[in-house]
């Protein structure tokens, strides 16, 4: 009986296309809506964590200054010595490694092509926290560290820029007023977690660009990178007390450096997307209310149209049961209709937007059967209505309906 019902409600719907088109067309878009946003939305979500990832697993970024960067007015707070490293490295446990940011740029000239960059000097630790890797050559060695040699190892944008389809390993170029030796070359990382090109750079050990670049032995930045087995914000307190005793503050005085978790902001971020994800999906899933109450009126429709066959029906002995199964299946039809053209639709439209957007395309199946169930309940919800007064006609009242 109920294969018979389903083909009665598909001939049904045939008979007025247009109109069935139209009936389905808010639950096709209340579909779309919902699973492009969830979609586009997870995506989102998922590029904010690679993007906070590029700057390192587990890393605190410490700098001078109350904010994260060197702040405003009024003098500005002193800078870090190479000495405080090795007291973070041997006094605080759980670290694992501690690199120095000696920050300059210049103009990089290789033959006829230049190109204005970031030189970054720091040390061999400084790959390991950031987890970069080399796609040819390598980085530099502790004796070369400690001699403050000239060499470096640079990004994939600078090497397009100065080399294009040349390897420039073992080749020189000049930095500044310095000559330098590229030893390595990194992996392509894009665009970071502040908009940033991460491949614009030039890495160098931090006393050749301290002697021959900032003429300083002050160092702007530090990275911390801290082992997952222990608690960070207790790796923060002890830092932080570090290094107010060596800079020498008072207890009433504020801190005049920042500690910045990279696994914090990267929870706070994923937080956030996540629940605006939540609230445009849930703005989105209003459009398969007013989708519902569209079936619900066409359906009201359909019983008035419709009559005199229902009265017909239930003359010759059909029963009310039947009458209100088949104007339920005819709804829920045209609500599983809509949902999969708003399926379809939807991925489509993903698959079309997250390279626009510059996120990752990710298929989530249970949001899609999760749209697509809900649109099937909307059939039986807003469909009940009209199937039960079809069924609740008078046989004699029914026959009389011109």
């Amino acid at each position: 009986m109920l294969g018979t019902t389903i083909l009665l409600a598909i001939r049904e719907i045939r008979r007025h296309l247009l109109r069935s088109f139209l009936t389905v067309l808010g639950i096709v878009i209340g579909v779309w809506a919902v699973v492009t946003m969830v979609t586009l939305g997870n995506g989102a979500t998922a590029a904010v964590k690679q993007q906070i990832a590029s700057l390192g697993s587990n890393i605190l970024q410490v700098r001078p200054g109350q904010g994260f960067g060197r702040g405003g007015g009024g003098p500005q707070p002193p800078d870090f010595k190479i000495e405080d490293l090795d007291a973070i490295r041997t006094q605080i446990v759980g670290v694992v490694a501690v690199a120095p940011q000696v920050q300059s740029s210049g103009i990089a000239v290789y033959n006829a092509s230049n190109w204005s960059t970031t030189i970054n000097g720091t040390n061999r630790d400084y790959f390991s926290a950031q987890g970069w890797t080399l796609a040819d050559g390598r980085i530099f060695s502790a004796a070369e560290e400690q001699a403050g040699k000239a060499v470096c190892v640079i990004g994939n944008t600078v090497k397009t820029r100065l080399f294009r389809s040349r390897d420039p390993v073992g080749q020189r170029f000049r930095i500044k007023n310095i000559s330098c030796e590229i030893i390595g070359l990194l992996v392509a990382r894009g665009q970071g977690g502040f908009g940033n090109d991460q491949d614009d750079v030039v890495i160098m050990p931090y006393k050749a660009v301290q002697r021959r670049m900032t003429g300083s032995r002050d160092v702007k930045g530090i990275l911390v990178s801290v082992d997952e087995a222990y608690d960070s914000k207790q790796i923060q307190d002890s830092l932080r007390t570090l290094l107010r005793e060596r800079r020498h503050l008072s207890d009433e005085a504020d801190d005049d450096f920042n500690i910045f978790d990279t696994k914090q902001i990267s929870d706070t971020l994923q937080g956030t997307t996540q629940i605006l994800t939540a609230l445009l999906g849930a703005v989105a899933a209003v459009s398969l209310l007013v989708g519902g109450i569209g079936i619900m009126n066409i359906m009201l429709v359909s019983v008035t149209e419709r009559t005199r066959e229902i009265g017909i029906r239930l003359a010759i002995g059909a029963v009310a049961r039947e009458v209100l199964l088949q104007f339920l299946v005819e709804a829920v039809t045209l609500a599983c209709l809509g949902g999969l053209l708003g399926l379809l639709l939807a991925f489509v439209s993903t698959v079309l937007l997250a390279p626009v957007l510059q996120v990752p395309f990710i298929f989530d199946p249970k949001i899609n059967a999760l749209a697509f169930f809900f649109s099937a309940v909307i059939g039986v919800v807003f469909g009940y209505f009209p199937a039960r007064r079809a069924a609740s006609l008078n046989p004699i009242e029914a026959l009389r309906h011109e």
